[in-house]
């Protein structure tokens, strides 16, 4: 460095003797320095850009291992359907197998028992006896009453139909664990009903509103799960026993009440539960269950679809549903499905509610007052049904 300062001074001559050696130098390193910090500022940019090509890998590596996982649970949940479906498959094969004799040769031409196959699978009648009060059939909706407005906009209240019983259950909200009971009707409906109100903490949360109460337990979905049913026994609070029903919590039951993944309900016959599937374009699916061990005897693939749907009710085994508007409106039954084929559902016209301009939460009906405790927008109310002999 010092031999190029030298030779640059020789170089210069006389023609730099004006300027003092001392500015010389400071002009020179000046210069080195502004040479320094170019390079450090294109040091500097490139190493920006090299974070930003990192930063940009990094986020298109998590979006792929983001899509690999969601394709991972797409493949796993079409082959937990496709075995849900085998299994229901193979249960139909056994269930007609059993249904033609084995002793009488008949022949039929192949496209009469396609047909009566399609026709077999989707009535799929079984031989679950009616009950002996179970020969008749809903004709229309006779009058309404108001009893009562109380609790969040959406819940369920139901009379118990346990034989001698006049228990009111009240289970207000979609998320809850804490259950009202009154006495009787007269009791709820008192003003200050909440000083003769016995209140029942469940073990765990339930979701949606679908509830029922039967024969001393309260049978409910249990919160933070897909499918799972519980049985909790109201006196000491426990659970009696549980079921993940199969195909369940994949959808709403009902398009208009989202919060309700799978709904439950009591009729002559006992326990039921409704769910849709949506490998089976949305329709309704019912299920007899045990109310005593909660298996399962039997499930039904309805034509009834859950779209505009807000509630349903089984009576005598067939299945009511009641549709409305998502803007709300005069809510009406417009599909049945009987699963003992005894009732032309293709005759049946449309039943329509009492004028009210609003949706229901719940539809729970009584087998021996024959009427219905239903729940829109906070209102307890009560229909009478109208209903003929078969």
């Amino acid at each position: 460095m010092l031999l190029s300062l030298v030779t640059v001074f020789l170089l210069l001559g006389t023609g730099q003797a004006q300027r003092t050696t001392p500015d010389f130098i400071m002009e020179y390193f000046q210069r080195q320095l502004q040479q320094l910090e170019g390079r450090l500022i294109k040091c500097e940019q490139d190493f920006q850009h090299f974070s930003r090509r990192m930063y940009d890998m990094s986020k298109e590596i998590h979006s792929e291992t983001s899509k690999m996982n969601v394709l991972k649970s797409e493949v796993k949940g079409h082959i937990d359907t496709f075995a849900l479906r085998l299994d229901r498959v193979e249960r139909d094969v056994e269930y007609l197998h059993n249904k033609i004799p084995d002793t009488v040769q008949v022949d039929i031409e192949d496209s009469l028992l396609e047909q009566q196959v399609k026709e077999a699978k989707l009535k799929k009648t079984t031989v679950i006896p009616k009950g002996k009060d179970c020969s008749s059939e809903v004709v229309g909706i006779k009058s309404v009453k108001i009893v009562k407005k109380a609790g969040d906009a959406n819940g369920s209240w139901m009379k118990d139909p346990t034989k001698g019983s006049a228990n009111i259950y009240f289970f207000s909200g979609t998320r809850n664990s804490t259950v009202l009971a009154y006495t009787s009707l007269k009791t709820f409906t008192e003003p200050n009903s909440t000083k003769k109100t016995e209140v029942i903490r469940l073990p765990f949360p339930w979701h949606g509103t679908a509830h029922v109460v039967y024969n001393g337990f309260v049978y409910y979905h249990n919160a933070d799960t897909n499918n799972e049913i519980l049985k909790v026994h109201l006196s000491n609070r426990t659970v009696a026993d549980r079921l993940l029903l199969p195909g369940a919590g994949r959808m709403p039951a009902y398009s208009l009440n989202p919060h309700t993944l799978l709904d439950l309900a009591v009729d002559e016959m006992g326990l039921w539960s409704i769910h849709a599937d949506p490998d089976f374009s949305g329709n309704l699916v019912i299920t007899k269950l045990d109310h005593s061990s909660l298996a399962v005897e039997h499930t039904w693939d309805t034509n009834c679809n859950s779209r505009d749907a807000e509630a349903a009710f089984i009576i005598c085994g067939t299945l009511y549903v009641v549709y409305n508007s998502h803007y709300g409106g005069r809510s009406s039954i417009q599909c049945l499905f009987d699963i003992h084929d005894t009732i032309y559902t293709e005759s049946i016209p449309v039943l329509f509610f009492p004028k009210r301009y609003t949706s229901h939460s719940t539809l729970r009906f009584h087998p021996k007052d024959k009427q219905l405790y239903a729940w829109y927008d906070g209102y307890q109310t009560i229909y009478k049904l109208e209903i003929k002999k078969i």
